[in-house]
């Protein structure tokens, strides 16, 4: 079983719940939301959006599986570039409940693949709060190198916060 697939307007209500389960754990992490994000109909007009821009080359919008087979988070290259560039930009998110079992590096190592393989790209970029230690720690082991800080980088949690630059080139005779 694959450990990510491409998101569909099916997991809308999956990706509700978990949102909602999730709102308090996730808070921290994201950009601030509006009550329409926690619904059925928010996450179906999120999950257009993304099918919109992977339909264009932008971004490859997938869910995070469980062993079993049931959506348990999101995981995302965006911002792909081709030219010399050859590049996007990776960002997940997990279920709290699933912590811990190695899902998320599981789908983290399972998109680098897609997007050195299927997709050709040269350079995933990743970027984490300086505090979320569990985030880097899933980059670290799925080969990630730190390369710089940049200030003020996103609005996270209703504020302009720095963010930790992170990266992986494709290996070197690929």
């Amino acid at each position: 079983m694959n450990a990510t697939r491409l998101v569909t307007l099916d997991d809308a209500p999956a990706l509700a719940e978990l949102q909602r389960a999730n709102r308090d754990f996730l808070a921290p992490w994201d950009p601030a939301r509006n009550e329409n994000w926690f619904t059925v109909e928010g996450q179906r007009a999120v999950t257009r959006t993304a099918l919109a821009e992977y339909d264009q080359g932008r971004c490859l919008p997938h869910v995070i599986l469980d062993q079993a087979g049931h959506v348990a988070g999101r995981i995302t290259l965006s911002g792909i570039v081709r030219g010399a560039f050859q590049s996007c930009a990776v960002g997940f998110w997990l279920d709290e409940a699933h912590g811990g079992r190695g899902l998320a590096s599981t789908a983290v190592r399972h998109i680098i693949q897609v997007a050195f393989g299927e997709l050709g790209l040269h350079r995933i970029q990743a970027e984490t709060l300086p505090h979320n230690v569990r985030s880097q720690r899933v980059l670290e082991r799925t080969g990630f190198t730190r390369f710089g800080m940049a200030p003020a980088y996103l609005k996270i949690a209703g504020r302009w916060q720095d963010h930790v630059m992170w990266q992986l080139l494709i290996p070197a005779g690929t």
